[in-house]
């Protein structure tokens, strides 16, 4: 059975960068040959690609760790390794690409074919060609390959409808879509019903088309969370003109007319920019008796605020002359893509290179460049360790440890490594 799923909550690192080669030319008839160690491949990045054919986010619900491939070690003779080659996942178009731990939006998939970095491989190691100068004609220092870039994100898709169907429980939006499209949503006559968003495409006798979505019912309160909540409203925000559903006839003893204001109140207090799109009133359940008197009422109330068309979703009656006025409206109706300012988050950037905090006698230093330069190192090497010790002077870290009052003997620990102060 099909399973619509919108979330997903994922992993993803980019490949590690290979390691710099230590190496040396040893050539008949060239004496005392240079460093000819390669530099290390990057590693391989996480892609995210957008793909108009895909409509959930349901691979992403059995795996959620993908790391990228890791880049080959340099080799002699100048020999740079591979590149780790890319992983490419396929998305659904339409879904927005979260930080899940600060809220940050990283990427915004609106278009097929889309692509978009998620997690960068690391940069190579540079082998000890690399290192070579007048002052130093045979380094034996060589880097390790960057660790990549990893994260955990946090996936929305947000539908890419030109039609969105709201409405109240029960009022027949899957029976009007499954009448004017292909869709053939679950219909029933109980509360709730559709629990998943059904896309149709509505097509015209002229050739003219458009999508049209069935979203979820909504109950008073949703902007908040109440009922489904967010699972419907999220699938608004994209929609270029949305259709107020209303069951005209009163039954269940509803008032149509509170209806319309609450569903109007809702999306008004979920996004103010969502309520400034056009709409049209459906007034459906029109072959009930009682839907006559609720419609003249009804017309009164909105007066020239709105387009009223009365339908019967059961009969089919007014629905075509609905559907050419939705492709009379749309052409002049802006395409929704980029999300409302709102809804982006700017990450605050620290100017602080590094920090340091004390346990005992431990030291811990924490920052993203040293903690990098940590695992750049090969710290069996002796002409590496010399030039991490250099790093940490000209970083200020060597001088602040001293500030902080750390002594002979004292520990030292750095992205989970830890070494000896003398």
């Amino acid at each position: 059975m099909f399973k619509f799923y919108d979330q997903a909550k994922i992993y993803v690192k980019g490949g590690d960068g290979g390691a710099g080669a230590v190496a040396f030319r040893r050539e008949k008839y060239v004496p005392e040959g240079g460093p000819s160690g390669g530099d290390g491949g990057r590693g391989g990045n996480i892609i995210f690609m957008g793909d108009e054919g895909l409509r959930t986010l349901v691979d992403f619900r059995y795996q959620r760790h993908y790391k990228g491939n890791r880049g080959e070690h340099g080799q002699a003779k100048n020999c740079s390794g591979r590149s780790g080659e890319d992983i490419v996942l396929r998305i659904p178009v339409g879904t927005v690409v979260l930080d899940d731990g600060t809220g940050e939006t990283i990427a915004d998939i609106t278009e097929h074919g889309q692509r978009v970095v998620v997690a960068a491989g690391g940069r190579g190691g540079r082998g000890n060609a690399r290192f070579m100068s007048n002052t130093n004609k045979a380094p034996t220092l060589a880097e390790n390959g960057a660790p990549g870039a990893e994260n955990w994100l946090r996936l929305e898709l947000k539908l890419l409808a030109d039609v969105g169907l709201v409405g109240f429980p029960n009022v027949g939006k899957s029976t009007i879509i499954s009448q004017v499209s292909a869709a053939r949503p679950k219909i029933a006559d109980y509360h709730f019903t559709t629990l998943i968003p059904n896309l149709g495409v509505v097509e015209l006798e002229d050739g003219q088309s458009f999508v049209i979505a069935d979203i979820p019912g909504l109950i008073e309160g949703a902007h908040s969370g109440a009922g489904l909540g967010h699972e419907f409203l999220r699938h608004t925000e994209r929609t270029r003109l949305l259709l107020h559903v209303l069951d005209i006839s009163g039954s269940e003893e509803r008032d149509p007319f509170e209806d319309l204001r609450i569903i109007e109140e809702e999306i008004r207090l979920y996004s103010p920019e969502l309520a400034l799109r056009p709409v049209i009133i459906v007034a459906n359940k029109m072959d009930i008796p009682s839907a006559e008197g609720h419609l003249q009422r009804l017309k009164e109330a909105v007066g020239d605020r709105h387009e009223i068309f009365p339908v019967s979703a059961a009969t089919g009656e007014g629905l075509k002359a609905l559907m050419y006025r939705i492709a009379q409206l749309l052409p002049d109706t802006p395409e929704i893509i980029n999300l409302p300012v709102d809804h982006l988050v700017t990450k605050a950037q620290s100017d602080k290179r590094f920090e340091i905090f004390k346990e005992d006698d431990l030291f811990m230093v924490v920052g993203k460049e040293i903690e990098k330069h940590v695992k750049m190192t090969f710290f069996e090497r002796e002409a590496s360790v010399y030039r991490f010790q250099n790093i940490l002077k000209a970083m200020g870290i060597d001088e602040a440890l001293r500030v902080q009052g750390i002594k002979e003997g004292d520990k030292v620990e750095i992205a989970g490594v830890r070494f000896d102060w003398v």
